[in-house]
Order: structure tokens, then C-alpha cells, then sequence
């Protein structure tokens, strides 16, 4: 054992007992966040807006704060982007955060001195927990690959702006930089073929021991280097045993990833997010991931089913129960205040706390990371038919994620024409184009050929109709979800097609 591995065993058990402190004792120390958050913000433009001085428990937050979205937000972030200071937190953010936006554009998620090294420590904890848990630390003295946005950043008003995982390879810590791949230069590479062939250059002699992304995007990395070199990964890196992923949900995956690789090897899930790293897995033979109370989050949730009533009740973590569906609302150290991230979350266990995500809150697709909502599709689909001579009576779209041969996968849209377009062709090219138009992570999965365009597969007339009397949802006020991130609708109306 290296003195490096052997250090990494002892850190890991000094990381371990802090955590279990503060997961043995959940309730107070989401108490001591909400008062430290409380008391750090009330002179905020914010704060002051919201009587922070008078707030001395949940229910004077509760009764003050309503719950936002990012649109609901958004005029205070743009008193940031316009250089006011201040105005959601102490001072001016670090960096923003940005990201594709639901309705207006990007969104700017600000990044504080007191939020951005959360976002480190759990990256960093999360690999501890697994060597603690494992007594695997061997790896550490292999090269780790962190697949990730470009690092090169943009600035607003005197503050620093881009993607947060490229944001984070500016705190990669010292002693693991001899470590991680690829290298700067090739991390800056902004077009992603390219960018991967680049990192199969730089990793194929290497003895890469960690690997880490988002599944479709190492799945095509992995994908390179067996095109290149007619070995499974696994043969290729024979010390290979850990990948790390977040993003989408990996079972999908899990079964080609073996096939890439030859072998099984250790996974470890992490739940980040530009608004926050709320979970990572810290056992492995245990379901869900740590949520994590002591990093500056705040944390409420809503019964999903619950959430769109006028004043849903705002639970506690001493509050919830195990399997049902929540939304989860967060106030953090960044200056979110009542933010409803989206996401929906399951409990798995209560001693400690952990999550799996569930979903979200509305229909959407991100089968591979996309995040396509109901209103990019609907959008697409009005300026397609606006393009054509096309009239539609119902449509929902869902992902393919193991089409036939060797296709790329692909978003299927199911279309109940009323007319059909001359060109079904460029009909479906004119929904494509304005979808990547919207959506940046979906231009980015097309143009890196993770996915194919979308394909449209006609229904018969009211196809839809008898579907949903299949599920007893005909008529009232039931509606046809536009879009779903699984195939149950889909292979329904296989079999009525």
C-alpha cells in the first residue's frame, strides 16, 4: 500500500465520524442551518423585503417566504447580473452558475464563497465515504478522468459565469492534479467529438483507475477507445474498477456499460445541481444517497401529489415518511430562498436521511441529461406546423433508448395528423432545429452524436382517444402527458398502432 492510499484510508475515517455526527443528529443541524441562513441574509435587499429580523422559526418562514421558481426569482438575480450587491446574499457571488432556462433563456444560479466549497467537499466526501465503506483505496494511485464542461469562463459585471462543472475544475485540489485527466487543454475543447478523441489520446496508455460523467457521455468515450483499439475498456484499464456518475438515472445503462466494459465494476451516484450537491451514495450496499444536511442547505418538501394546491404544506425532515413522492424545496447559502429545484425525491431510509430522485415535478424527458419540457416540445411542434401545411389533433413524445442495430437513440414523437405534411422529413427536422434552438443540452447531445435527430411515428386517427380509454383516463378533465422520460405510453400505443 502507497503512503498516499494509506493517508487517504485515515482521512477517509476522520470524514466518515464528522459525517456521522451531523446524520446522527438531523433535526438540529437543519436547525442550526436555517437560523445560520437566516441570521447571515437579513440585511439583504431579500431579506429585508421579507422581515428576516422577525422570523425566529419555520413558520414565520413559511409565512413570509412563498415558494419560487427561477422565474419567480428572477428579478432579484438580475439586480446581481446588473452588479448590485447584496440583493440575495451578503455581498456579490462568486460565479453564476448558468444554465438552460425553462421559459426566458438561461438561468444564472449564483455561486457564493460560502456555497461553492460545499459543492467540492461532497464531490470529495463522497469518494472518502467509498473508500471507508470499501477499504478500496488503491485507486487513488491510478489517473482519474472527470468527463466535464469546458473550464474557460465568461464574466458578468466582475463575476465569473459558466457551466458548473467547468466552474469545479477550477477547484480540482492539489493533490489529486497529477492524478486527473484530461488536461486543461484538451478540457477547453468546446466541440465534443473532437474533445473525446482528444481525451482517448491522452488516457489510452495511461492506468486510468476512476472514471467519472454522465453515463451517455462516457458511454461514448468508452465507445472510442473500443473502436480504436478492439478491447473492452476493462482490458484496456485492467485497474479501472470505479465509475462515479450523476445526472440521469444509470440502470439504463448499467447492463451496456458492462458489456463495454467487460466487467463489473463499483458505482457511486451523486445528486449535484448548480442550486446545490444535495446527495451523494455513502454506503454501498445500502439504497439511496446521503442527503446532505450540513452544507449550507436548508431543506423543505411538498407531498408532489400536494404541490400544485394553494398553500401545500411545507414539511420537515422530522416530518416525512418513507416512498412517497416529494418536491424538494431548498434555501441555501447561495441566496435561494423557498426554491423549488424541480426535482422530485423518495425517501429510502430515515436513519440517516437518504433520497433517491424520483423525477420531476412536471413531465419532462432526460433520459440522457437533456431536460426537455412540455413547453420546448409544444413550442417546436407550433412552429412546425406554422412551417408546413400540417394540422395535428394529439401528440406526446418519449425516448428511445435502446433503438435497433446500431442507431443512435432518439426522442420518438407520436403524431395523430389531422393533415400530414408534404414532407414528413422536414417536418421533423423544422421540430428539431427549434428544439436544440431552446434547448442547450439537447444541442449539445446532437451535435456530440449521443443522440440522433427525433423520428415521428404516425398514430391512426384517434389513436389517442383509445388510448387513453385503455386506462380508463378518457373524457373529464384527464390529459395526455406531452412528454414522459420512460416508453409506457409509447408501447401502448405500439399495440394500438
Amino acid at each position: 500500500m502507497s503512503i498516499k492510499s494509506f493517508a487517504a484510508k485515515l482521512f477517509a475515517s476522520y470524514i466518515r465520524n464528522k459525517i456521522d455526527k451531523w446524520a446522527s443528529n438531523p433535526v438540529e443541524t437543519q436547525k442550526k442551518v436555517f437560523s445560520e441562513l437566516i441570521e447571515k441574509a437579513k440585511h439583504t435587499n431579500f431579506g429585508k423585503d421579507h422581515d428576516f429580523s422577525g422570523i425566529r422559526s419555520h413558520s414565520d418562514f413559511t409565512k413570509r417566504v412563498p415558494i419560487r421558481d427561477y422565474e419567480e426569482l428572477k428579478p432579484y438575480v438580475e439586480k446581481m447580473l446588473a452588479g448590485e450587491t447584496s440583493v440575495l446574499w451578503p455581498g456579490k457571488p462568486l460565479y453564476y452558475a448558468k444554465t438552460s432556462g425553462t421559459t426566458s433563456g438561461a438561468k444564472y444560479i449564483p455561486l457564493t464563497k460560502e456555497s461553492m466549497p460545499t459543492h467540492i467537499n461532497a464531490a470529495r466526501n463522497a469518494i472518502l465515504c467509498y473508500i471507508n465503506d470499501t477499504g478500496k483505496s488503491g485507486f487513488v494511485d491510478g489517473k482519474m478522468i472527470f468527463l466535464q464542461g469546458s473550464p474557460e469562463l465568461d464574466e458578468k459585471n466582475g463575476v465569473k459565469l459558466g457551466r458548473l462543472s467547468g466552474i469545479v475544475a477550477h477547484y480540482v485540489p492539489g493533490y489529486l492534479q497529477r492524478n486527473r485527466m484530461p488536461s486543461w487543454e484538451t478540457n477547453c475543447i468546446e466541440d465534443w467529438e473532437t474533445k473525446v478523441e482528444a481525451i482517448v489520446d491522452e488516457t489510452l496508455k495511461e492506468d486510468m483507475s476512476v472514471i467519472s460523467g454522465i453515463p451517455s457521455w462516457v458511454q461514448m468515450y468508452f465507445e472510442r477507445l473500443i473502436d480504436r483499439t478492439g478491447k473492452k475498456v476493462g482490458e484496456i484499464f485492467p485497474n479501472f474498477n470505479l465509475f462515479i456518475y450523476g445526472g440521469v438515472n444509470y440502470e439504463p445503462y448499467r447492463a451496456k456499460f458492462e458489456s463495454l466494459i467487460g466487467r463489473k465494476v463499483d458505482s457511486i451516484e451523486l445528486f449535484p445541481a448548480s442550486e446545490g450537491f444535495f446527495a451523494f451514495q455513502d454506503r454501498q450496499n445500502e439504497k439511496g444517497m446521503l442527503l446532505q444536511l450540513d452544507s449550507g442547505i436548508f431543506y423543505e418538501f411538498i407531498k408532489a401529489d400536494e404541490f400544485y394546491e394553494e398553500y401545500p404544506k411545507r414539511l420537515l425532515l422530522d416530518e416525512v415518511e418513507l416512498g412517497v413522492n416529494y418536491v424538494m424545496i431548498v434555501s441555501t447559502n447561495a441566496g435561494l430562498w423557498a426554491y423549488n429545484v424541480g426535482d422530485t425525491i423518495q425517501f429510502t431510509a430515515l436513519k440517516p436521511f437518504r433520497v433517491i430522485v424520483s423525477g420531476r415535478i412536471k413531465h419532462f424527458i432526460s433520459a440522457f441529461g437533456e431536460h426537455v419540457i412540455a413547453k420546448e416540445v409544444e413550442e417546436a411542434m407550433k412552429v412546425a406546423v406554422s412551417k408546413t401545411n400540417a394540422a395535428i389533433s394529439e401528440f406526446t413524445v418519449a425516448p428511445q433508448i435502446n433503438p435497433e442495430g446500431d442507431q443512435l437513440p432518439y426522442h420518438e414523437w407520436f403524431v395523430e395528423f389531422e393533415e400530414e405534411p408534404e414532407d414528413l422529413n422536414k417536418f421533423a427536422e423544422i421540430i428539431d432545429r427549434s428544439l436544440q434552438d431552446q434547448n442547450s443540452y439537447y444541442l449539445d447531445l446532437i451535435d456530440g452524436h449521443i443522440l440522433q435527430r427525433l423520428k415521428i411515428t404516425k398514430v391512426p386517427r384517434n389513436g389517442f382517444q383509445e388510448y387513453m380509454k385503455s386506462i380508463g383516463k378518457l373524457g373529464g378533465q384527464n390529459k395526455l402527458p406531452r412528454l414522459s422520460n420512460d416508453r409506457k405510453i409509447a408501447d401502448k400505443l405500439y399495440e394500438i398502432i
